[in-house]
């Protein structure tokens, strides 16, 4: 398993290895004790499964407050989408800041994502899975989002924003300027 550092500190571009023949191939797609050789220290209690029917669907920029703020482990089913995450830790240096990478069937990476990120993708190609691990158990009363197209954040999707198929909340979510993040920097 390869784990790389991004640009914003505690979010993780890791790729498991493949074992490949004339068959397909195995990987094992997950295994805490190598995470835990790259000081990632978390329980996984949930997986979650979508699939995006239509290219250029945007999902998110989501994340949940504490006391049920959730740590994510991402991948790429089948197709191909663009992930991204925002840090919006008051007080982080990297407040408002962004890291987006292609996850796909073909190249196996997924991204960890901790709390305090928002979280969201947008589809590359039609019917594309997207399966992810949390650390906490759904709760919708913890839900908040900020909004995809802030262009305050800036997010540089890889297709044109226009005609993105979107959902009615996430369509009319806030900007990082009216966000009222629930998360502070720890130091």
């Amino acid at each position: 398993m390869d784990v790389e550092d991004t640009l914003l500190a505690g979010v993780k571009l890791i790729t498991p290895r493949r074992f490949g023949d004339h068959r397909g191939f195995f990987s094992e797609s997950y295994n805490r004790r190598a995470l835990e050789a790259h000081g990632v220290d978390v329980e996984f209690v949930q997986d979650n499964h979508s699939v995006s029917q239509e290219i250029r669907t945007v999902r998110g920029l989501h994340f949940q407050a504490p006391p049920h703020a959730q740590w994510k482990l991402v991948r790429c089913g089948r197709g191909a989408l663009f992930d991204v995450v925002v840090d919006i830790r008051q007080g982080s240096p990297t407040y408002g800041q962004w890291v987006g990478h292609e996850l796909s069937f073909e190249n196996g990476r997924q991204l960890l994502v901790p709390a305090g990120f928002a979280h969201g993708f947008m589809t590359l190609v039609p019917d594309t899975e997207i399966i992810y691990k949390c650390s906490d158990y759904y709760a919708p009363e913890t839900e908040g989002a900020l909004l995809w197209s802030d262009p305050d954040v800036g997010i540089d999707w890889p297709l044109a924003p226009e005609g993105a198929v979107l959902s009615q909340k996430d369509a009319i979510a806030p900007r990082l300027a009216d966000l009222k993040t629930p998360f502070v920097q720890e130091t």
